[in-house]
């Protein structure tokens, strides 16, 4: 069982939770997500199955967009309304023109802090489980992209964002500035990721979908979409398969998607400091 659900994350569920679910309704023996979702969170949950999961290292870090509903004037532990509320204050006066002044800053190439609560592991432990057990965390800074954050609608103490990001990217800390530069704090009410490329435009299925028999695998072929392609002939396929490299000239740099003659995913394949083309993850075939 090879290829690529994506899946409609219902509100409540862990993304380990909704993998496993996903693995015993279609039956596959090896399962594998590419980049974790809250339980709060709704939306696109890529679930690699069998062969699929060797691709997981190369979708993890793929940009991402959001549907994302905040609440201004107030701040929680977790920074989304699961948490404890722990400043309440008023909310200013505020049009779109000042909101969107306030997020400008937000966009590029910027620095952010994770939430407390969040899988980020501190000594092999992650912040989360520290935080609950009431260690004192200090969550790490790195630089995060963000693309676009586009307001879809205000009204009072309800904000409505559109956000396009990169890999690594917490919109809850976003919110959370966000509401800090304000004055009156903001937390994270709804959240729902719109897609994963390389697969924006995509439908997703729900897990009741799935429980009545919809087809919902997507072959292995559409994750490297977009990517540098080698056709390779037979010899050279075996070659790949056995873990050989093989001479190709003018072999670009990076990582390539290998297809043998019928259009299957080979290998994904990159040059060595031999010169020769080697694989770097091998698919096997069915």
């Amino acid at each position: 069982m090879n290829g690529i659900v994506l899946l409609d994350k219902p509100e409540g569920l862990s993304s380990n939770t909704a993998l496993q679910k996903v693995k015993r309704l279609i039956g596959a023996a090896k399962a594998g997500h590419a980049g974790t979702l809250d339980p709060l969170a709704t939306g696109m949950l890529p679930i690699l199955l069998g062969e699929a999961t060797k691709l997981a290292g190369h979708l993890l870090h793929k940009d991402k967009a959001y549907s994302v509903g905040c609440r201004l004037g107030q701040t929680t532990t977790t920074y989304d309304s699961e948490g404890a509320v722990t400043a309440d204050r008023p909310v200013p006066a505020l049009d779109r023109a000042a909101l969107e002044a306030v997020l400008r800053p937000f966009t590029g190439r910027v620095r952010q802090r994770a939430p407390v609560y969040s899988a980020i592991k501190q000594g092999g432990q992650p912040l989360y489980r520290l935080a609950r057990r009431g260690q004192d965390v200090v969550a790490p800074e790195r630089e995060v992209a963000i693309h676009a954050i586009r307001i879809d609608g205000h009204e009072g103490d309800r904000v409505d964002l559109t956000v396009e990001c990169g890999s690594g990217t917490y919109i809850r800390s976003l919110v959370h500035d966000f509401g800090q530069v304000l004055g009156c704090g903001a937390h994270v009410t709804r959240l729902r990721r719109l897609w994963v490329d390389p697969f924006r435009g995509r439908s997703m299925v729900s897990l009741e979908d799935i429980e009545n028999g919809a087809d919902c695998l997507l072959p292995l072929e559409v994750a490297v979409s977009g990517w540098p392609v080698l056709r390779l002939d037979a010899g050279q396929v075996l070659a790949i398969r056995q873990g050989r490299g093989v001479a190709i000239d003018d072999i670009p740099d990076g990582v390539l998607a290998g297809f043998d003659g019928d259009g299957r995913l080979v290998a994904l394949l990159g040059k060595a400091a031999d010169g020769l083309l080697r694989p770097q993850r091998v698919i096997n075939p069915t």
